[in-house]
């Protein structure tokens, strides 16, 4: 099992198949009743880190360590004050002391894996520069909901190859999904990047990755439709050369259309209206991004479960 999720690439194919079997049957409410009821958390407390704000996955963490008998304590930036206050090595080996688990949300991808390396419990990825694994697995609990499986769905992804994207491909990658991302020159996967979602489909039944700049390629007869901001936390000074970089590249309605009948649009939030998609785009019939949003809940309670639960 697993010890740390600071990427997809820390649960193996079949844990990742675990996680997600679990999430939906918190979804469908099939853990509610007989043994699966006992609360795996109980006497547990789950610290949560977070350098940068939040509404979802702060929110969803929450709910889930109190939901599986457990207790959060949340830490902000200005309480902590990792490496200004005390270095991030300390504060993993004093909260390790104390809790079953820590939910960190960084600036730097590799203050986590500090984290990571100085803790002797769960360190949990809840966003960095680099991935964003827990919203990759509501993406594809997600996916699974709406199309029933997660083997050869093609999944488009329209904008910039960041954090959300690396996890998403991973994630693809991993379940059989197809992922063909659409970005303007300059804000695409590195190399180093596309090697490793090229080798985490390598196996029988992994996706593939298809790389494009033109939107209206990479969603063509696609399933699903996903899209997020052009500018990032910590990219604010990048706005104006990004919204000119990325001009053509707006999921609106007439790009959708392009894609398979049954498609739907995906969204991590917050969105930038006006900008990725227009005002109302996320209440569109086709939309599933509050249903994603949701799912961060379950997901969220699967891999808790996995991680500290001892299941």
């Amino acid at each position: 099992m697993t010890s740390h999720f600071l990427s997809m690439n820390d649960l193996s194919d079949a844990e990742l198949r675990g996680v997600l079997d679990a999430a939906d049957a918190f979804r469908t409410g099939a853990f509610r009743a007989g043994a699966d009821s006992a609360k795996p958390l109980a006497g547990k407390t789950v610290a949560m880190l977070f350098e940068k704000p939040s509404l979802r996955t702060k929110v969803s963490f929450d709910v889930a360590v109190y939901e599986l008998g457990g207790h959060a304590v949340f830490l902000s930036r200005e309480e902590v004050g990792l490496d200004s206050r005390e270095p991030a090595e300390d504060v993993a080996r004093v909260l390790s002391r104390w809790v079953a688990v820590i939910v960190a949300r960084v600036f730097d991808h590799r203050t986590l894996e500090r984290l990571a390396a100085a803790s002797s419990v769960p360190v949990v990825n809840g966003l960095s520069d680099v991935e964003h694994p827990a919203q990759a697995l509501a993406d594809l609990l997600t996916v699974r909901q709406h199309h029933g499986r997660l083997d050869g769905v093609r999944v488009a992804y329209v904008g910039d190859a960041n954090n959300c994207a690396l996890s998403l491909a991973l994630g693809c990658a991993a379940t059989g999904a197809s992922f063909a991302i659409a970005s303007p020159e300059g804000y695409g996967f590195d190399p180093e990047r596309v090697k490793a979602i090229q080798e985490r489909g390598a196996g029988a039944r992994g996706g593939t990755l298809r790389t494009t700049a033109e939107p209206r390629d990479a969603v063509e007869g696609a399933d699903v439709v996903y899209t997020d901001v052009w500018t990032s936390m910590g990219q604010e000074d990048e706005t104006k050369a990004r919204r000119e970089a990325f001009d053509g590249f707006v999921v609106d309605e007439a790009l959708l259309a392009h894609a398979n009948p049954g498609a739907i649009l995906m969204h991590p939030m917050p969105a930038h209206y006006g900008d990725e998609v227009p005002a109302g785009m996320l209440e569109h019939p086709q939309s599933a991004a509050f249903d994603q949003a949701e799912n961060r809940l379950h997901a969220q309670k699967a891999l808790l479960r996995l991680l500290a639960g001892g299941a």
